[in-house]
């Protein structure tokens, strides 16, 4: 559970902010005040938009013309200055904790012609005002990647949230209709098809266009830089579900694997959470169920029995898969998965996808 036990603001307040509310409540204009306070106007200026450090010298001339202590002047600015430098940090550390680069590289975001401008232009992406508004807004990232125990989960947050940003802009560009959660379930069998389909430039249009019918956007989206994640979901509104997949392992039987133990988290477990799958993925009731979703749609039950007895002979696989109605890689990951062979058993038959640069 998330502590938040201090208050530490996304905004600055200068301390011209209350110098201008004494002066609103005084009637006094800033030409008056600068005249009190034996300054120029463009000196004052300067001191109420922050720009101007509150010296001891200033401190009791404020004293002598507001009131307040030179103390509670001291302080305020001290405040100000500590809380300007925070934001800054903070500001520096999200930028360097995205995957910039990538998010470039793959069209995210446009060429940032100078490093001032990186923040601007991944808060823009985020659509997010501020670092603190896009840390609240990706907490459950958060907290789900620091979950992974496991030193060979070593995603990055910052890099999650790229790659499921990336996905929910994908999404919404999706028309669907409204989420069905029956209607989807009941599509899956016959989208279990695709996987003889060779070509995912294909097969995953029809994909997508199949499960929008029922409300689901599917988006395929390239893992970047720091992003273990093979799969995720995430409802983005009460009628319309994101389902992610990052092709990570670029193989027939993962990729369609993640895809139906994905589709299994949308029928199972409703529309509230954030489900993210990678190589450590913690066991779970639901994460189990979900598995099993996955298995039984790629392999019914009628056919396990032939599955748990099968030779391993390619050519009897290659048949048992065409009676099936799935792809040979996925009854390989299925013997792989029941060790009826070992990992490194038959991956030929496995079809291997690489990204399009």
């Amino acid at each position: 559970m998330r502590n938040h036990q201090e208050f530490r603001p996304d905004w600055v307040s200068a301390p011209g902010e209350t110098i201008l509310d004494v002066l609103d409540e005084r009637k006094l204009s800033v030409t008056d005040f600068a005249r009190r306070m034996g300054r120029t106007r463009q000196a004052i200026s300067e001191l109420l938009e922050g720009r101007a450090t509150i010296t001891m010298s200033i401190a009791r001339r404020l004293e002598r013309v507001l009131g307040g202590s030179v103390e509670f002047w001291m302080l305020r600015d001290f405040q100000y200055r500590e809380d300007v430098a925070r934001l800054h940090k903070e500001d520096e550390e999200l930028v360097a904790e995205l995957p910039l680069g990538d998010m470039i590289k793959f069209g995210w975001l446009g060429p940032v012609p100078h490093p001032a401008d990186e923040l601007a232009a991944c808060l823009r992406f985020f659509d997010v005002p501020s670092v603190q508004v896009w840390r609240d807004a990706y907490a459950g990232v958060q907290d789900i990647v620091a979950f992974r125990t496991s030193p060979s989960f070593d995603s990055s947050p910052a890099a999650v949230a790229a790659w499921l940003r990336q996905g929910e802009i994908e999404a919404e560009a999706i028309e669907c209709g409204p989420w069905d959660s029956m209607q989807f379930q009941g599509s899956l069998a016959g989208i279990r098809s695709l996987t003889r389909r060779k070509d995912p430039a294909k097969f995953v249009p029809e994909l997508q266009q199949r499960c929008a019918e029922h409300g689901v956007g599917v988006a395929v989206v390239r893992a970047p830089t720091g992003c273990r994640a093979s799969g995720a979901t995430r409802f983005i509104s009460e009628q319309k579900a994101l389902l992610l997949l990052s092709f990570r392992y670029l193989s027939d039987d993962h990729f369609w694997f993640t895809f139906f133990h994905e589709a299994g988290h949308l029928v199972l477990h409703g529309t509230k959470r954030l489900f993210l799958e990678g190589t450590d993925t913690p066991d779970s009731a639901e994460e189990q169920e979900a598995n099993d979703f996955a298995a039984r749609i790629l392999i019914p039950d009628e056919f396990l029995p032939a599955l748990l007895t099968l030779p391993t002979d390619p050519r009897r696989v290659i048949r048992f898969a065409t009676r099936v109605g799935v792809s040979p890689g996925i009854v390989v990951g299925q013997l792989q998965h029941h060790g009826r062979i070992r990992h490194n058993q038959l991956n030929s038959l496995k079809r291997r996808y690489r990204w399009s640069e």
